[in-house]
């Protein structure tokens, strides 16, 4: 039996390590288990030809050059010396939820803080590396943790993407040496969030086992998983440290990013909704609780640069009437801006379309019973600009690299104080000023380069940077929401949603689109964060025409908004419109408050659902592309087995108008009273589905019978 067993647990998970001396040794992460009766590690290994004779199974944190030839969790030098480590455990405290444990290197003089914790029913790790010799220690690799992943592991499903294309699903077979996945942008990048999933054998959406984790981290990232000669995979992720970024002078530490981590035997569904969870547990709602997620109308894609008070306030008044809640003034409202190649970093309102300032639209709109919320990309500045006449040096830049600009504008270094101090003073001094609720924070380009004034890379400093700012901001102004916006979904991650209400998800506002989009979103982040927004017909990204009802259904899922102008509708338009936007006040408080499974259909259905199993479901069921089959099969709805019988009804069929697919009596009963079928027949057989033409989706309420 084992001696020195170390175990956390959390809902349908477990991680046990094991003593052994001066290691912390993996045993085990996923399903969870009972380790009571164990047989010590060393009990179970064979001894392995042409190996050392001292054995070097998986540790809690793998060093480098030193007899462990898998990845290390901790590439440092001194010169390129103490380049290899013999990292031995000092201290191991431990409780119910959290271990930590302290190791050392005198030798190197290296000391190693690993952490593992319980958060929001999640498995947090994150690690530290602190100097303790006499000259310069330079860090170049540390994982925030290392996992062991089970050697019949089947597949990695992680996403691609880019600006107007994010969260682009992909499946890849197990590696046979390594997967990696380095984002060197800066930012986090269109793909999403820096995390994957890694499916069992057999896992679906709904059953088998996935091990899935997640960076909290808004910056550079390394995710790899490699495969060992043991038969195993090791899953380590951290951030990508540039060269020479992090070198620690003598005492000084350095603290990766936490990783979150989930497992479990419920599918892709049971990951989702971990990460789903353990994110709520960490975003700073005002007062500590969130409120119903007000709809949202932004003046982009109605007005561009083109502002107008008066046309604004028409704006705010359309909107009013057709029941939107918060009115968010876009690009474009500070002096000198009347394209994107001037006046970035000058955040004062331009006299010249708002000669009485902003305050007269902001008052009118909070008249008319919406909160008043403002554009702005603190971080950006363009060389055009007195903030960048005044204050050239503050912009990222190198000697001897021409400065290259994107979308025709520099980033200001945000590891300084006197940039984040001059920054802050103009922002509080708006929200002072101002009504207002909400900012949508924006951020248009990748970090290139990224050179600090002391010519080093910047690209930790400025992450970092960027959290303070905004964490000085929320201190000074409780009330206040913000929205993560850059370029659409490049900085949506479990970093910055400790800090942040809202995500933009693509400034791509095509419906169709957006189904998968939203999807790969939903992997790691909940729908109440998710901004889901009716374009305009036709989208202004890909020119495509699509009816009113199917955008509406389509964001309504998500945090609703608007993006477009009223008065560019029809009447026809405006009324269902105006009906979407109710039925998301109606079941905002269901699609919010619960669980979201996804799923799949045949023939190119797709599904989600959200809400509580057993209690009120919302579900709805997409049809991107025209159907190839002569009637529409049952699609099978696996989280109700064992709920007992289900009311269903059909709240709408979201289609375009004209030449109606064919009905059925049942359909017709459930948009009435409803109809009551089983859960278990739910399940297995499947819930019968109306015909759908393309570009259709059906709203469907579940309550128990």
């Amino acid at each position: 039996m084992t001696t020195g067993v170390k175990t956390l647990n959390g809902p349908g998970w477990s991680a046990v390590l094991e003593g052994a001396p001066g290691a912390l040794l993996w045993r085990w992460w996923g399903g969870a288990v009972d380790p009571a009766g164990l047989p010590p590690l060393a009990d179970t290994r064979p001894a392995a030809s042409f190996s050392l004779d001292i054995d070097q199974p998986l540790p809690l944190v793998p060093a480098f050059g030193t007899g462990w030839f898998g990845p290390a969790a901790l590439r440092a030098h001194r010169a390129g010396r103490a380049f290899a480590q013999q990292l031995r455990v000092e201290q191991v405290r431990a409780d119910d939820d959290m271990i930590a444990v302290t190791l050392v290197d005198a030798g190197a003089g290296i000391t190693v803080e690993q952490r593992l914790w319980v958060e929001g029913g999640a498995l947090y790790l994150a690690a530290s590396v602190r100097n303790d010799g006499d000259d310069a220690l330079t860090v170049d690799w540390l994982a925030a943790g290392t996992l062991p992943l089970p050697a019949d592991c089947a597949a990695i499903r992680h996403f691609t993407g880019r600006h107007n294309a994010e969260f682009v699903a992909r499946r890849e077979a197990m590696p046979m040496q390594s997967w990696v996945r380095e984002n060197r942008r800066g930012l986090t990048g269109h793909a999403g969030p820096p995390g994957l999933f890694v499916e069992g054998p057999a896992a679906d959406w709904h059953t088998g086992r996935i091990h899935a984790a997640q960076l909290a981290w808004s910056g550079n990232h390394r995710l790899a998983i490699e495969r060992d000669d043991e038969g195993g995979w090791t899953l380590q992720m951290g951030e990508a440290l540039a060269p020479g970024e992090m070198i620690l002078a003598p005492g000084a530490r350095y603290d990766t990013p936490h990783m979150i981590a989930v497992a479990g035997e419920d599918g892709l569904n049971g990951a989702i909704q971990a990460f789903h969870a353990a994110v709520r547990a960490t975003v700073p709602w005002p007062g500590g609780r969130m409120r119903p997620r007000p709809v949202h109308i932004n003046s982009w894609e109605g007005f561009y640069f083109d502002h107008d008070e008066a046309a604004l306030m028409a704006l705010a008044d359309r909107a009013a009437a057709l029941g939107v809640e918060r009115f968010v003034l876009d690009d474009g409202w500070f002096r000198g801006r009347d394209d994107d190649t001037a006046a970035l970093g000058d955040w004062t309102p331009d006299a010249r379309k708002y000669p009485r300032g902003l305050k007269p639209l902001a008052d009118h709109v909070v008249a008319a019973g919406m909160e008043f919320g403002l554009w702005v990309e603190p971080e950006m500045v363009n060389p055009d600009s007195d903030l960048f006449r005044a204050h050239p040096d503050w912009a990222l830049q190198l000697a001897g690299v021409p400065l290259m600009t994107s979308r025709n504008q520099l980033v200001l270094d945000m590891g300084r104080a006197e940039v984040r101090d001059h920054l802050f003073a103009g922002l509080d001094a708006l929200l002072r000023d101002l009504p207002i609720a909400y900012l949508k924070w924006d951020h248009n380009r990748d970090l290139a380069p990224a050179g600090d004034a002391a010519g080093h890379a910047g690209y930790h400093a400025q992450v970092y940077g960027t959290y303070a700012l905004i964490d000085r901001l929320l201190a000074a102004h409780p009330g206040l929401e913000i929205e993560s916006c850059a370029g659409g979904g490049g900085r949506s991650d479990a970093g910055i949603a400790r800090r942040a209400h809202r995500f933009w998800t693509s400034d791509n506002i095509d419906a169709s689109l957006r189904v998968a989009m939203q999807r790969g979103f939903l992997h790691f982040l909940p729908p109440e964060m998710m901004g889901a927004h009716v374009g305009a017909s036709p989208v202004h990204a890909t020119g495509r025409r699509q009816d009113m009802a199917y955008r509406a259904a389509v964001a309504l899922p998500g945090h609703f908004g608007v993006e477009l102008d009223p008065a560019a509708m029809s009447v026809e338009d405006a009324g269902v419109l105006a009906e979407g936007i109710a039925r998301y006040k109606q079941w905002r408080g269901v699609l919010h408050a619960g669980r979201t499974w996804l799923g799949e259909g045949a023939d190119g259905l797709v599904w989600q659902a959200q809400g509580q199993v057993p209690g009120e479901l919302l579900l709805l069921l997409t049809r991107v592309a025209p159907s190839q089959l002569r009637r529409p099969p049952a699609v099978t709805l696996p989280m109700l087995a064992g709920a007992g019988p289900q009311r269903v009804r059909l709240l709408t069929l979201a289609t375009t108008p004209g030449h109606p697919a064919p009905d059925a009596p049942l359909f017709a009963a459930m948009r009435g009273d409803g109809v009551t079928l089983d859960g278990d027949w739910l399940a297995r057989a499947g819930l019968p589905t109306p015909a759908m033409k393309a570009e259709s989706v059906a709203i469907f309420h579940l309550t128990p019978a």
